[in-house]
This record gives structure tokens, sequence and C-alpha cells, in this order.
């Protein structure tokens, strides 16, 4: 599913660790595939990483065992090796899809105007936490992780093409030099990155897919 922040994410671990691999594309909406539903029988979603014939689910998880599972890759070390930083990465790596996506979602797409206005709210709250995280964890550094991108420049930076997307969409901004002056640089930093740029969705291609989604979707409850 090309277009899945979540598929990116995991497309994006792979990309600077320096792991090669074959990409399945599935269309979630013309019907599963049955190795989908073989390999997520909880979830039935994407991605699923297959290595030695074996599944791993959900995108953070995915990530996680990446680093593990390649200690001798090419590419750098994305979590840390002290346990404590390992564990506040992981932190704030829940903190990304569980509160900041989820405020952002809500706050584009909530049912009523109240809906979205407590969304913006929340969005709000989140960015400022993660913007403290940012300025705590990089250290005055470019990335997350330091000099080089690490486990929450993957998780975050996922977003970044649906995060400038959704501002064409919604005329939402999820971080601007005013609210988020280092966030808002770092993302320009990392969507600049090679691997970034051949992995990201294309923006206007995005916004394309959400519209049509929405058209498909509001036909289906006016039948």
């Amino acid at each position: 599913m090309w277009a899945s922040p979540f598929v990116m994410r995991v497309k994006l671990a792979l990309g600077f660790k320096g792991l090669s691999y074959e990409d399945v594309e599935e269309d979630l909406f013309g019907g599963k595939s049955e190795l989908l539903l073989q390999s997520n029988p909880v979830h039935k979603k994407v991605p699923v990483l297959l290595h030695n014939g074996k599944p791993v689910c959900e995108s953070q998880i995915i990530v996680q065992y990446i680093e593990e599972a390649f200690p001798s890759c090419p590419g750098p070390s994305l979590l840390p090796t002290n346990p404590y930083e390992r564990a506040i990465a992981r932190f704030w790596g829940a903190y990304i899809d569980d509160k900041l996506l989820a405020s952002f979602l809500q706050s584009a797409r909530g049912k009523t105007e109240e809906e979205k206005a407590e969304g913006q709210k929340l969005t709000a709250v989140a960015v400022e936490n993660m913007e403290a995280a940012f300025k705590e964890i990089s250290k005055g550094k470019p990335f997350f992780g330091g000099d080089t991108v690490g486990y929450l420049d993957v998780t975050l930076g996922a977003l970044v093409s649906w995060v400038q997307a959704a501002e064409k969409l919604y005329g939402l901004r999820l971080f601007d030099a005013t609210r988020s002056p280092l966030l808002n640089a770092w993302a320009e930093r990392f969507a600049a990155l090679d691997t970034a740029k051949a992995v990201l969705a294309d923006v206007d291609k995005l916004v394309e897919y959400a519209k049509h989604r929405q058209a498909a979707a509001a036909a289906a409850s006016s039948n």
C-alpha cells in the first residue's frame, strides 16, 4: 500500500540501514491478498515484513526488529545502545502514533466542528511536547539520532508527506517556524535526505489519492 505512512516507515528503516528487499504491493480496498491475511491474521493490515518466511507486523515493531535482526548491516544504528535512551526512544515513538498522529487526524477528519476543534487543541499540546523532546534528545544536533537519523526520525519522518498533503487538503499545518521551529527545520532536513526522497510518497499524488478515497466513501454512504 504505497500511500500508507506505516509502510513508508518500514521502507525508511530498510533504506537507512542499507538493506535490500522485495516490495509486494497490496490493494487494501480491492481485496486483501491471501498472503496478507495469512501473515497478519489479527489486524489484517500492512505493513508486514516477511523474514526467513516468518511475518513481523506493526510498523514500529518491524523497525525495532530490523534494528535487532541486522546488527552488522552497513547503515547507522537506529536505536541507542544505552538501555535508558532506547526506552526513551520507544516511549516517544509510541507517543507519535498514539497522541500526535491521532489528534492530528481528529483535527482533520472529526465528524463535527467541535471534534475538530478539540483535535486541534490536543495536536497543539502534542507538538509542544515533541518540540521539547527533540530539543532534549537531539542535544543540538540535526536529528533525533544526533548527527545521523535514528528511530524517532524514521517514526516521525514517515508522516512528513501526509503532513504536507494535509496542509493542502485541510489547511492544517502541523509544524511551523513560530510554534515548533526545531521540528519545522527538522522536517525540511529529513525530507531532503536521499533515502527520504526515494521512499516518501509524492505529496500531490497523496492529495489526489485522499480526494478519491473521500469521494468513494461519500458515494458509499449515500447508497
